[in-house]
């Protein structure tokens, strides 16, 4: 399937000359001057390796048909990440390469897409926000309430995300997968 580079997101799966692309970031720079270009860093599905390619926004690029099958996850081992298929209880392990960075997010039984190209996970779509629980943060200087300030503070996943002053250690707050920016205070 066809694609305009622009529309090219996070965990999509692009083929290029005949080799399969996981995409793990991919960002629009509109210049002042010259043309716009899309910015896209992908993993070579084969054997890992990553690339980084830049095109411009309106170029035509292979989007690979995959699947989006819908699964939880269970446990890490020495094998992979294993993730069961919550209607039909079929499990399928899935190498750490797939999962990269993002097995921080990952807790029993939370909710992901995998993406499966030929009965093979090649990339992972996680929620768009997760709740987290702040483990240690900086005490509120007094008079720092005023302005729209930001701190940072440490969760229990072990990633570092900033959070405005009022919020503090023990408490569970929701951030956004794809940069770790704070979104709100949990409401449970």
């Amino acid at each position: 399937m066809k694609v305009i580079a622009s529309s090219v997101r996070k965990g999509n799966v692009l083929e290029i000359d005949g080799k399969l692309y996981a995409v793990l970031t991919a960002q629009n720079f509109h210049p002042g001057k010259g043309t716009p270009v899309t910015q896209v860093d992908m993993r070579r599905i084969s054997d890992g390796v990553k690339v980084s390619e830049r095109w411009k926004t309106t170029e035509s690029l292979e989007r690979a048909h995959v699947e989006d099958v819908e699964y939880d996850f269970l446990y890490e081992d020495g094998e992979g990440f294993h993730f069961m298929e919550p209607n039909s209880y079929e499990q399928i392990t899935v190498d750490g390469d797939v999962i990269g960075d993002q097995k921080a997010f990952l807790k029993d039984g939370l909710r992901v897409f995998l993406k499966i190209y030929q009965d093979t996970a090649v990339a992972i779509e996680l929620p768009q926000r997760v709740t987290v629980e702040i483990t240690e943060t900086e005490p509120v200087v007094k008079g720092q309430t005023a302005s729209s300030s930001y701190k940072p503070a440490m969760t229990d996943i072990g990633i570092r995300v900033m959070v405005p002053p009022h919020i503090s250690a023990g408490t569970r707050i929701i951030i956004l997968t794809e940069d770790n920016s704070y979104v709100e205070r949990a409401k449970d």
